[in-house]
């Protein structure tokens, strides 16, 4: 992408020269005679850096290069004919990025304008950096969603806003039931894909003001600002129906499925073998999967759903950030108890 310039100079013959140089040597430009005029065009065009001499009428180069290093991320370069009344480290401290002195040799504009710009791009690669450490320091790895240290500060926030403006606050903890049994059974690989997909419904079912997050193995939380018990429990429900309906198709080795001490005693008889590991498969808790054999080697190809249990909770004035979690995994553990595969919502007791 071309480097765009904007050239402010209330000499036009200077003016005009510079863009015309500007132009041949492949940069885009804008030009004016004043301050006042350059930062009306800021305010719809942002060039890449700004060109400006320091003595016009009106606002000069100096006050107008510190308002646009409050406002703009530009990169700014000044010029003056005043050798005695100005310096380079006046400029500097007003937030120039260089200085040159008129009258000068194009050529060595030239070369200023360069090194501007690979240190424009070195800052913008160095930003770029440090926004995507700040991301991975929040995120989890493997679902993209954020994490627990995450969690903790923005329920934080938003129990401070809670506070502050007495909307409601609501959270919402929920784990993948039996999933020990599906990792033991298809492997933590497999286990992982129902994480990843777990995380996308997730997000799917999400509004946009509620932040969705990894709380630790196949658990995982949603903070649900400005909502009460009940429209959170429409939330976690929609959930809970969509995740439901997911299917699963896990690469399945039979050998895998047969414990050493049970293994039969004829070897090749893959009908016995087949047989046996249906049954182990079958006998997988609360794993609904329907095996197809194929007849390729000793692998069977399965189809297998899973659910999840949600706990919902609502943010009270007596609450603590720990009272508030701990109520919600309160809730989680007795949709456990009530047979799984469903959402139980816990309100604070009176006392509370």
């Amino acid at each position: 992408m071309d480097t765009s310039i904007l050239i402010v100079d209330d000499d036009d013959a200077i003016r005009n020269t510079a863009e015309e140089f500007l132009e041949y040597s492949g940069y885009s430009t804008v030009s004016t005679s004043s301050a006042e005029d350059a930062l009306a065009i800021l305010k719809v065009f942002q060039p890449d850096i700004v060109l400006t001499d320091i003595s016009m009428q009106g606002m000069n180069g100096l006050e107008l290069t510190r308002l646009i290093k409050d406002r703009y991320p530009v990169e700014v370069i000044v010029m003056t004919g005043y050798i005695a009344e100005h310096s380079y480290e006046e400029a500097v401290n007003a937030g120039a990025s260089d200085f040159i002195f008129k009258p000068f040799r194009f050529e060595e504009l030239h070369l200023r304008i360069k090194r501007v710009i690979k240190e424009m791009n070195l800052k913008r690669r160095n930003a770029e950096m440090i926004k995507k450490l700040e991301e991975l320091a929040v995120t989890d790895g493997l679902t993209g969603l954020y994490n627990q240290r995450h969690f903790y500060d923005q329920l934080n926030t938003e129990i401070e806003r809670h506070m502050r403006y007495h909307a409601p606050l609501s959270l919402m903890l929920f784990d993948i039931d039996c999933f020990k049994q599906f990792n033991d059974t298809y492997g933590h690989i497999e286990g992982d894909k129902v994480i990843v997909s777990l995380a996308k419904v997730t997000k799917s079912c999400m509004r946009s003001l509620d932040t969705a997050y990894r709380y630790g193995g196949e658990e995982f939380t949603v903070i649900l600002p400005e909502t009460d018990l009940r429209q959170a429990a429409i939330v976690g429900e929609r959930l809970r129906a969509t995740f439901e309906q997911e299917r699963f198709h896990p690469a399945q080795t039979l050998h895998a499925q047969i414990p050493a001490s049970g293994l039969p005693a004829n070897m090749h008889n893959k009908s016995k073998i087949n047989s046996e590991s249906e049954e182990l498969l079958n006998n997988a808790t609360n794993v609904n999967e329907n095996a197809e054999k194929t007849s390729q080697n000793d692998h069977a190809k399965i189809t297998v759903s899973s659910t999840i249990s949600i706990g919902v909770t609502q943010f009270t004035k007596s609450d603590t950030i720990t009272t508030f979690i701990k109520r919600a995994d309160m809730a989680m553990y007795k949709s456990k108890d009530r047979g799984r595969n469903r959402l139980t919502t816990l309100p604070a007791l009176p006392q509370e």
